[in-house]
């Protein structure tokens, strides 16, 4: 799938195993694609493939390998002739995550219960033979420790759709810090960024939201590096807090309380309305926002319009019909 042309100037690097773009690489020749990634995600994201099996050295078609031992320090081993690759990939997998390739990535997205890519539950079997999902592939846990503010998530939990929202949300979310901190370091600029993504910080956890806010009040106080890195891990710590009904109800009743004064009795009393339907289950939470940014747009309410918690993901992904 081509790379939507608003994109193309400033893409949104993900990393991901390759076999989920059906390329044919992995033990028995075949591949594992994921046609929601490829044909709905990929006109959003620029993707950079990676299969550790392969590249280590493997070959295609290859014995398979499993985990075995313990689950925190397992050994990668060929299925039937027990060939031990554990040192060879973890060599490969250090300096892989390194690599210049991977810099720069606003995202992962990892072949679920693969002993090299799988992020949880991976099997691991031990002396009696029989496996617990208790393990991480060996590439994985590299990665994991090497970017540990990346969103990274399994293909298999994508299928979920408040799992989906809130990676992709993320994603969107890093990018969006990834381009605050690229030039001179501005305060002014860290001000504004700070204000059009309240509500989104909000939506997903109040007590980051007040320390975020705290930061930024005194930005001037750090020095350029310090504030990076302690804004950036705050956000995403935030934004890895499962937004919920009750804190989007919350974000919508403060965005109605913003726009009083600019909204007849009966306007507002019909978006409370829908909200309580959004609250009770009876609609997504795409129906209470569209109303919003309609009334929005129709008094012309610059300060709600320009918030990042309206729009935080295209619009043709489709994300919050279904939370």
């Amino acid at each position: 799938m081509k790379l939507r042309e608003e994109y193309a100037d400033n893409p949104v690097r993900i990393g991901i195993s390759t076999c989920l773009l059906g390329q044919k690489v992995r033990f028995d020749a075949g591949h594992k694609r994921d046609r929601y990634i490829t044909d709905i995600l990929g006109q959003f994201f620029q993707f950079v493939p990676v299969c550790p099996e392969l590249e280590v050295g493997m070959g295609v078609p290859r014995e398979a390998v499993r985990l075995e031992g313990s689950p925190d320090n397992p050994r990668m081993v060929g299925n039937k002739t027990d060939a031990d690759w554990t040192d060879r990939m973890n060599v490969y997998s250090q300096k892989r995550v390194a690599a210049r390739d991977l810099q720069n990535l606003s995202g992962y997205i990892l072949k679920k219960d693969s002993p090299s890519c799988g992020m949880e539950r991976v099997k691991v079997y031990g002396e009696s033979g029989m496996p617990q999902k208790s393990g991480r592939g060996l590439y994985a846990s590299y990665l994991l420790r090497q970017f540990p503010l990346l969103p990274i998530e399994e293909e298999g939990r994508l299928n979920d759709a408040a799992i989906r929202e809130n990676f992709i949300e993320r994603v969107f979310a890093y990018h969006n810090l990834q381009e605050l901190f690229k030039g001179r370091f501005s305060p002014g600029k860290i001000v504004r960024f700070h204000t059009i993504n309240k509500y989104l910080l909000l939506s997903h956890s109040p007590r980051h939201y007040r320390e975020l806010g705290a930061l930024v009040a005194a930005v001037k106080r750090h020095t350029a590096e310090s504030f990076r890195e302690v804004y950036s891990r705050l956000s995403m710590d935030a934004m890895a807090v499962k937004a919920t009904a009750r804190k989007n109800v919350n974000v919508l009743q403060h965005i109605l309380g913003f726009m009083k004064n600019d909204l007849p009795a009966d306007d507002k009393k019909y978006i409370l309305g829908i909200i309580e339907d959004y609250r009770q289950g009876l609609v997504p939470l795409v129906v209470p926002i569209t109303l919003i940014k309609n009334f929005i747009r129709k008094y012309d309410i610059t300060y709600i319009a320009d918030q990042t918690y309206l729009n935080p993901h295209p619009k043709q992904l489709m994300l919050r019909n279904h939370v």
